[in-house]
């Protein structure tokens, strides 16, 4: 790829504006200059709000700008917006899959809709099977699939009419790192084997070091753009690895870290963290004075947090002090027991007797692939689904018979967000409060508490739904904690969150978690996964490792390796098991 290799799509000081239902005009692009070349992979990156679904929806020509140009494969957008959308694949972050229908008939009708002929599909169908290894499972109904099944279905669809372009708009969102390691083997093969040009989104910043192109935005602005490799150098000099103290955690000492005015980034990392300095360079005094640190190659997020710190400044940290009591000083207290749990639907075994403990004030993990049973322990665990047999405690309560008396002591954010969208943001804290049984001056105070801790107090007349992403979890957290739970329960909560966003997050969860409150959570970020004390790690149904995350990489690690990322080790446990079971299975036939 070189300066002679045509472009695909090209924008100039383009521009974009929405009204929001306050009547506040609300600036999506200002002034966006982009080029991104044919037969190449090009990323959007940003936090949220930066305009970066704005920008793809523009280019399939599902809107018009409202200022600038904007080309695509050599067509004026405003003026030739089908027979754009007739040249490209368009798969947004929502695909529109019929769940009612089988993979197959899925597949039928998107051929319909491009009018492929019966010669077409008989050339499409074998290639897209096997390109997304769904054949065995043509016959499922979609909403029978796990969640990477369905993204790749869902590209499979967005393929079948042979485009010259394809658009993705966070296609990874919600997967797990097998699955969304197999989309990016599709992703790359279409566009090093078949010339295929792509322009995707992201909040994975390592998938941006994949990509050819990294477009970075901020507020609608363009804020830089090339190879990631320039990204990263952005960082050099000023990117370190540091040790916790011995009677410390990575976590606690990433929350020191960014309380310093001179740490732009701090993240944790194989069981220490890994912090970005400012331009001078980090100084020898406060959290930095008794630590032992080492200089280290800088990575794409690195240099993007440096990029976005110039622009964005240095915002101001989350409060620390989220609770008004603490909860509970007995850290050695069993608060979650789970025996021999089982849990059926019909004769398939969602949960397969599976076995742990967490204790209070423990930040526990449950990771999986899509389809491994985590979210139906979890539902469990919340008392929103029976378990079919085995001994579950929460709270000292037994779930068995008091479900709704548990529910009154444990807090639950959705994966999804699940407040009401047509509803103010004081409107969804006054029904929570509502149901939470607070009255007069606690519900006023705790109202108030909310608006202040999370920021929300500019936006308590705006509906949930036009909010921000970030500030969709920050109501969602906030509604979940009204009533001071002793029990948190995060799903996939920082699914599709920025990296901005998923620090300020943890930051949360860590205070939280220094007043008692225990905390259980899945993720697919594996990174996430360095933040808890212990984690599991299921897979049909059962449980395949389960420890500290020192010592589940210690599980993944090959004989004589080097010691793994939480994610290396995640793919090799899971991966080894399957391969075991397929033996077994095997040989039982």
């Amino acid at each position: 790829m070189n300066a002679t290799t045509p472009i695909a799509i090209r924008s100039r000081d383009l521009r974009k504006w929405f009204r929001r239902e306050t009547g506040e005009l609300l600036q999506a692009l200002d002034g966006v200059s982009i080029e991104a070349r044919q037969g190449a992979l090009t990323a959007l990156v940003g936090p949220d709000g930066a305009g970066k679904t704005t920008l793809i929806r523009l280019a399939a020509g599902l809107m018009r700008p409202d200022g600038g140009t904007l080309e695509v494969l050599g067509l004026n957008v405003a003026e030739n917006p089908q027979e754009i959308q007739d040249r490209l694949g368009y798969m947004p972050q929502k695909f529109g899959l019929y769940e009612d229908l089988s993979v197959e008939e899925n597949l039928e009708l998107y051929a319909d809709l491009h009018g492929l002929s019966v010669a077409g599909r008989d050339k499409q169908y074998p290639r897209l099977m096997e390109m997304t290894a769904l054949k065995p499972f043509r016959k499922r109904l979609a909403g029978q699939l796990s969640g990477g099944m369905k993204q790749k279905l869902g590209l499979a669809c967005t393929l079948i009419g042979e485009p010259r372009l394809l658009l993705l708009d966070e296609p990874t969102v919600g997967v797990d790192p097998l699955s969304r390691r197999e989309l990016w083997r599709i992703i790359l093969n279409l566009v090093d084997e078949q010339g295929l040009t792509v322009l995707l989104s992201t909040s994975y910043l390592d998938e941006a070091e994949r990509c050819a192109n990294v477009v970075v935005l901020h507020s609608g602005r363009v804020l830089a753009q090339g190879h990631p490799e320039q990204v990263s150098k952005i960082a050099n000099h000023r990117t370190f690895v540091a040790e916790p103290s011995t009677d410390g955690t990575a976590r606690n000492l990433q929350a020191r870290l960014l309380s310093e005015t001179g740490i732009i980034d701090a993240v944790p990392e194989a069981g220490r963290v890994r912090f970005v300095g400012a331009e001078s360079g980090p100084s020898s005094n406060g959290a930095l004075a008794d630590l032992k640190m080492v200089g280290i190659e800088p990575r794409f997020e690195d240099g993007f947090m440096v990029l976005l710190s110039r622009y964005a400044g240095q915002e101001q940290r989350p409060q620390m002090s989220l609770l008004e009591r603490q909860c509970g000083e007995h850290r050695d207290e069993v608060i979650v027991e789970v025996h021999d749990l089982v849990r059926k639907f019909g004769d398939f075994r969602a949960v397969d007797q599976i076995n742990f403990e967490v204790r209070r004030g423990e930040i526990f993990g449950l990771l999986g692939p899509n389809g491994a049973g985590k979210t139906t322990t979890f539902r469990m665990l919340c008392g929103l689904l029976p378990a079919t047999s085995g001994v579950l405690r929460v709270a000292g309560r037994d779930l068995r018979f008091s479900r709704a008396s548990a529910r009154q002591r444990i807090g639950y954010v959705a994966q999804k967000f699940s407040l009401y969208a047509h509803l103010t943001v004081m409107e969804n804290l006054e029904f929570f409060a509502s149901a939470y049984g607070l009255r007069r001056d606690t519900r006023r105070s705790r109202l108030d508490w909310a608006l202040q801790q999370f920021e929300l107090g500019s936006f308590q007349k705006l509906a949930a739904g036009q909010l921000p992403g970030g500030y969709k979890q920050r109501l969602a957290m906030a509604a979940a904690l009204l009533h001071q739970p002793e029990i948190l329960f995060l799903d996939e909560p920082t699914s599709g969150a920025d990296p901005f966003a998923r620090r300020e997050f943890w930051l949360r969860v860590t205070a939280l978690v220094e007043q008692g409150v225990t905390v259980i959570v899945t993720t697919h970020f594996m990174e996430e996964a360095e933040y808890c004390d212990r984690v599991v790690i299921m897979d049909s149904g059962r449980i395949l490792a389960q420890g500290t995350p020192a010592g589940i990489r210690g599980q993944g690690r090959a004989e004589h390796g080097p010691e793994p990322s939480m994610e290396d080790a995640f793919i090799a446990i899971v991966e080894q098991s399957r391969e075991h079971q397929a033996i077994a299975d095997r040989g039982a036939a």
